[in-house]
């Protein structure tokens, strides 16, 4: 945890991890955070509109050195850009919004971190990294399968977000499932796509985490909707599903996958503050930095370390 002197006194800045100065401007930030307080087609909890500034509100207390990485990876810059205005004239038109915002983000040389709001958001923000990068795959941390092709009457909705993002790129894989429904398994079935369904401790094995990153292409996009995890570890979030992955397991595979990937994208979704310990939007936000620290410092993505 920092806190910046401007002119003479501290402050404390409302951006990403407390960051000020060169290191919350876009011009010097490595990394951008996009916060996009979204939930119209949530279908048991709302709240998740709140999201993106609980997470950033409990980032501003993190400590920014990560051991594992012996480094503080702030030191890349990390600037936060206002909320992304909902539009209420429907999902889509919301997609529209993500994905142009996004795009201006990669075209700029950053890396988009997008905070949500629901999971229907995702849509735009691969299309974006797919304009960009064609050879991209998406690996996705998700209790659900979020492949139904419309739900409650909209192709656009947090329930169908993968089959979407499926139309866009021809790999995607699925981890954490233990929700889906028969239609859904129909047609991952029918796609040769078959997900796995999610076993406690599936991930503390390194041949599997191994096994999920050979699946992917050299540039991914990770969606991660909250609800992967435990809810006995993360229990704010919208749709909650008992067991789930532990700590470990999820930052061990995404570790495993910046180590062999580029990480081009990442948005973390589906947190509702209400719905939970003032401590689930703090681990939201612990693993946020942890990914950009991963993103930025390992693998075929890794920038030299600044100074």
């Amino acid at each position: 945890m920092t806190k910046p002197s401007t002119g003479g006194y501290p402050t404390f800045p409302s951006s990403f991890a407390a960051l000020d100065g060169p290191l919350n401007t876009f011009d010097r930030a490595a990394a951008v955070v996009l916060p996009v307080p979204y939930d119209a087609t949530t279908s048991y909890r709302t709240g998740t509109r709140d999201g993106p500034h609980a997470l950033i509100e409990a980032s501003r207390y993190l400590e920014l050195y990560e051991a594992e990485l012996d480094h503080e990876p702030s030191e890349w810059g990390i600037a936060t850009l206002p909320e992304i205005e909902p539009d209420v004239s429907g999902p889509e038109a919301m997609i529209d919004r993500v994905e142009r915002a996004v795009r201006d983000v990669i075209d700029a040389g950053r890396l988009p971190v997008v905070l949500g709001g629901e999971h229907s958001i995702t849509v735009g923000a691969v299309r974006a990294a797919k304009r960009a990068f064609p050879g991209l795959s998406v690996l996705q941390l998700d209790a659900h399968a979020d492949m139904r092709d419309s739900y409650q009457g909209s192709h656009f909705s947090h329930a169908t977000v993968m089959r979407r993002v499926r139309e866009s790129v021809s790999t995607a894989v699925q981890v954490g499932v233990r929700s889906i429904s028969a239609e859904e398994r129909a047609h991952l079935r029918q796609a040769g796509a078959e997900v796995a369904i999610y076993r406690e401790g599936d991930l503390l094995d390194p041949n599997r985490r191994k096994a999920v990153a050979a699946r992917l292409s050299d540039d991914v996009y990770v969606t991660i909707d909250l609800d992967a995890l435990d809810p006995g570890f993360m229990p704010a979030v919208g749709t909650p599903e008992p067991g789930g992955l532990s700590w470990i397991e999820t930052v061990s595979l995404l570790r495993e996958v910046a180590e062999t990937s580029r990480i081009v994208g990442f948005d973390v979704v589906e947190l509702a503050p209400s719905e939970g310990p003032v401590a689930s939007a703090f681990s939201a936000a612990r693993l946020t930095y942890t990914m950009i620290g991963y993103a930025l410092a390992l693998g075929p993505g890794a920038r030299p370390k600044p100074g």
